[in-house]
């Protein structure tokens, strides 16, 4: 049995109901977030595990023990909300303590694990402020060492970077997962950002309409998306509209263009539609070589955003975005110019629904 399992797990309010027959099994030390749009369920599901929500029904057991009647300050979870929750009145030393005192731990117990915290975060020159005092980010950070004081067997994170400014964000994200390996802690982490997800969890959930849609690494969750959900919510995607011609050869009708798909098309008939995703950095534009398939087109669009320049090509009813890296030698090419595309048939997905 896995160390956090989650099982059938439901749950209505009134006869809304946000979370459908939900489940995971999380391995102890894991990393897993939740990612998907606001009002997926995914903030709901957190909160039952922590047990701020009761489920309608299904099962929730950390290391092969049902937690669902227990309350929360029974389940030994720590917690780390959005908008931080510190303590006004306490300072940061007194603010990590806090769980600590409520345990009724000894005073040595407390100072010792107080310290250990402040320089795990390394805040410890500031134990004596109060939350005003700080930065968004070092609260955050305040926050996290609150959580993990009491040696949780699961921490929670609610969004807790949403926020910080972007650049504070990329550096706290990478200290959350760094602390998190270094304590082997079982982590939850949800967020509606799938830059963060992708970059530091083990295993991604991505959820809509209270189901997980898909569950993988953040390289089978870009790569191998399992619906058109997915593909379009994780990552900058082109989705485009395809005819089957030959389904036992795997060919498509892609505005006029026959292309060979890496494998056959079982399942489907001669003239179906299908809907069809590509990566912009899995297209070039090669006047002189292409790989597995070329298309011509007709450039759409051309934004300049810096190191990278993303293009947009139309090649009839279906158009692609595709990236290029700026090369200061080099203009890109001009609206209207015709180009040809190409890109490898292994990169074409065919999409489910």
């Amino acid at each position: 049995m896995a160390f956090l399992e989650i099982s059938h797990l439901q749950k209505s309010f009134g006869t809304n109901q946000v979370v459908k027959d939900f489940n995971l099994s999380i391995e102890k030390g894991e990393f897993v977030s939740f990612l998907g749009p606001s009002g997926c369920g995914k903030t709901t599901v957190l909160r039952m595990v922590a047990g701020f929500e009761v489920p309608t029904s299904g099962t929730i057991s950390i290391d092969g023990q049902d937690v669902v009647n227990l309350k929360p300050n029974q389940r030994n979870i720590g917690m780390v909300f959005q908008a931080y929750a510190l303590f006004p009145n306490m300072t940061v030393a007194q603010n990590v303590a806090f769980g600590l005192r409520v345990s009724k731990k000894s005073n040595a117990e407390i100072d010792a694990t107080v310290t250990e915290m402040l320089d795990l975060i390394r805040l410890g020159h500031l134990s004596d402020r109060y939350p005003y005092q700080l930065s968004g980010g070092q609260q955050q950070r305040v926050a996290l060492a609150r959580a993990l004081a009491t040696k949780p067997q699961v921490l929670l994170l609610d969004e807790p970077l949403s926020a910080l400014d972007a650049k504070i964000r990329v550096s706290l994200r990478e200290e959350i997962r760094a602390i998190q390996q270094k304590l082997g802690i079982t982590t939850v982490f949800v967020t509606h950002d799938q830059e963060e997800a992708l970059s530091i969890s083990d295993r991604i959930v991505v959820m809509s309409e209270g189901r997980a849609e898909q569950i993988g690494t953040p390289f089978d969750i870009y790569n191998r998306p399992a619906s058109r959900f997915v593909a379009s919510f994780v990552g900058t995607l082109n989705l485009l509209e395809g005819k089957v011609d030959d389904a036992k050869k795997g060919v498509i009708d892609l505005d006029g263009n026959r292309i060979t798909l890496a494998q056959p098309l079982s399942g489907h008939k001669k003239g179906e539609m299908l809907a069809l995703a590509l990566r912009p950095e899995a297209v070039t534009i090669d006047p002189h070589k292409a790989r597995d398939t070329a298309i011509e087109g007709t450039i759409n669009d051309v934004h300049f955003l810096g190191s990278v320049i993303r293009t947009r090509v139309s090649l009839g009813k279906n158009s692609v975005s595709l990236d290029m890296f700026n090369n200061p030698g080099s203009p890109p090419p001009a609206r209207g110019e015709k180009v040809r595309i190409s890109f490898a048939a292994k990169d074409l997905l065919v999409l489910g629904e």
